[in-house]
């Protein structure tokens, strides 16, 4: 336990198959920064995602980032306590659930996340996402499963 990250064989052949959807989109994201997130519960295929960084500035607070899912994946019930997130939705279908709401997005759709909602968000297919946010803080990452938590906190120490 400790990493939310997928690393090693298993990450190349994830981003390789993730690539080629986006490559067949015609789009072509960010290569600098990319996260490949299973929280560290080791089920990347049910609950994880992918983050390509444009940027993280976090002494001018800012962050934009894509967030790739393929179909079927969650990311888990979470909030921020300092983060406010704009999302767009650039590609697929994706379920959003906060506030007791349940939305579905489609490619075009905005949606606002405020500071300390909890949320969590599914690919319905293979999705885009834009994230534009303040900055992304591995702390100010609060998730309802303790798992993950604690797999932060042994990251963030």
């Amino acid at each position: 336990m400790g990493n939310i990250e997928i690393k090693g064989k298993k990450r190349k052949e994830i981003l390789e198959k993730a690539r080629e959807i986006i490559k067949k989109w015609g789009l072509v994201l960010p290569s600098d920064y990319i996260l490949v997130l299973d929280f560290g519960l080791g089920e990347f295929e049910k609950i994880g995602h992918i983050e390509f960084f444009i940027v993280n500035r976090e002494r001018q607070n800012y962050c934009g980032k894509f967030i790739f899912m393929f179909k079927g994946q969650t990311c888990p019930v979470h909030y921020h306590k300092k983060k406010d997130e704009t999302f767009f939705i650039v590609k697929g279908k994706v379920k959003m659930v906060y506030n007791r709401k349940v939305k579905i997005l489609y490619p075009g759709d905005v949606l606002i996340m405020p500071v300390n909602t909890e949320h969590t968000f599914t690919g319905l297919e293979s999705s885009l996402l834009l994230e534009v946010s303040n900055a992304s803080i591995l702390k100010d990452n609060f998730f309802k499963d303790d798992k993950i938590n604690k797999n932060i906190l042994v990251i963030s120490q």
